[in-house]
């Protein structure tokens, strides 16, 4: 990994912290210890990112990100507070900052954010090479050419398609070309909240609203104000909490946690979801009122399988993204695997193929990616995977792919949660959960 962070923080024992922490995943670590000493500091040696504490005895963290984007624009800032203070946290997005978060945060938290913030999505790169890793298929080119029309527009959006197509991308393009593209784009994830929490996420509350809310927070709704609210995998909110998302997007007001009077806000609502709402409605598991409020211009990506000719440029691309340091650019795709990786259907779409990809640069002994490298081609589900068969729970499929991902990286866990897309966190709760033996990584 080539990026370089700077950590701004007037407390030692957190600057320390920050810094082994990044260290360990591989980052390259620069520190201050205020506002001066990290301008100063970043005009020597500009980094891909700055984590900023908001509170410091020479200033805050707002005027780290001004000093740093009058320098380079670009980068990206990550703000930390121990206050949590709502017109602060608001301000920071309205001012650029790609994310406000509150102390005290897990490191695999923070380093989620990093990556994200830092990924081709959550650049600040031009609409052609915010997509140069998605597709340049005429049907995939089409459907970026409707989203740039509505973007025009202030209508609500609906995306829907498979995973890993590339949803999250296409809503920040149609921010980007938008007349809300100076505006923050904030986004939250339906599924990753339990019900009780994901109430507080959206909409904030105010300081006694329940037990523990010591301070004041600003929901997702709030930040978004002026700009875009993404609201990812739709279809995992919760029932109850319908009928206030319904409000929320149809009043473009809100109505914080242990508050007496609604708060406007001003938004654009982009929603997507890896399944048929309409289907869900159907089933009871989704209102029709909030599916036709939030269906006002549908949009859908291809899965990989019906735009092949797509495959071997992305996987090129993934090749130049992946290869590390000097050897970017060096490896090279053997025609027998251009043709498997053709051949195969991609279930996991281009986040699928990304992962083979650098599974392929972690195990390769030479400066060819050979077939004998991916073993998931022409195959049905069973035969790629001898012990998956039908009748299993989902939790018997986990845990045999969370095994099978630990024995393909001698026991590495942080290899395995690099190849699975889940946080390291995750991979140590699910080896407990499941009371797997420990392992000692090779």
């Amino acid at each position: 990994m080539n990026n370089q962070v700077l950590i701004v923080d007037d407390e030692a024992a957190m600057r320390a912290a920050l810094e082994a922490n990044f260290r360990r995943r591989g980052w390259r670590v620069q520190t201050a210890s205020g506002v001066g000493d990290a301008l100063a500091k970043f005009h020597t040696a500009p980094s891909t990112l700055v984590v900023t504490d908001m509170r410091m005895p020479d200033g805050d963290g707002l005027q780290v990100m001004q000093g740093v984007r009058t320098f380079v624009p670009e980068t990206p800032v990550i703000l930390l507070t121990a206050y949590g203070s709502v017109p602060d946290a608001v301000q920071a997005i309205k001012d650029g900052a790609c994310d406000y978060l509150q102390k005290p945060v897990s490191f695999d938290q923070l380093e989620a954010t990093a990556q994200r913030v830092l990924s081709p999505q959550g650049s600040s790169l031009g609409t052609e090479e915010l997509f140069e890793g998605v597709g340049k298929s005429a049907v995939f080119r089409g459907v970026v050419a409707r989203a740039q029309r509505v973007a025009q527009t202030a209508a609500d959006v609906l995306i829907e398609a498979e995973s890993g197509t590339g949803k999250e991308l296409l809503a920040r393009l149609i921010h980007r070309a938008s007349p809300r593209a100076g505006g923050p784009f904030v986004a939250v994830n339906c599924s990753a909240f339990p019900e009780n929490l994901l109430e507080s996420e959206l909409f904030g509350h105010v300081r006694g609203a329940f037990t523990g809310a010591d301070a004041a927070k600003p929901g997702k709704f709030e930040l978004a104000d002026g700009g875009t609210l993404l609201l990812d995998e739709i279809s995992e909110m919760p029932l109850s909490l319908q009928p206030k998302l319904l409000r929320a997007v149809q009043e473009r007001e809100i109505d914080r946690l242990g508050d007496t009077k609604p708060f406007p806000v001003d938004v654009r609502v982009i929603a997507t979801t890896n399944r048929s709402l309409r289907e869900q409605v159907e089933a009871g598991q989704f209102r029709a009122d909030l599916f036709y409020r939030l269906h006002v211009v549908p949009l859908s990506i291809p899965p990989l399988r019906e735009r092949r000719e797509d495959i071997l440029s992305l996987a090129d691309y993934f090749v130049r993204k992946h290869a590390e340091g000097e050897l970017s650019g060096r490896y090279q795709i053997s025609p027998e695997f251009a043709s498997q990786l053709e051949a195969y259907d991609w279930p996991g779409n281009v986040r699928e193929l990304e992962n083979v990809i650098r599974r392929s640069l972690a195990l390769a002994s030479g400066r060819t990616l050979g077939p004998q490298q991916l073993d998931t081609t022409h195959r049905t589900a069973a035969e790629r995977n001898p012990g998956l068969r039908p009748g299993l729970t989902l939790q018997e499929v986990e845990r045999q792919l969370l095994e099978a991902t630990l024995d393909a990286t001698g026991g590495n866990r942080t290899k395995a949660a690099e190849l699975m897309g889940v946080s390291l966190r995750t991979v140590r709760n699910k080896i407990r959960e499941y009371g797997m033996p420990a392992r000692r990584a090779s």
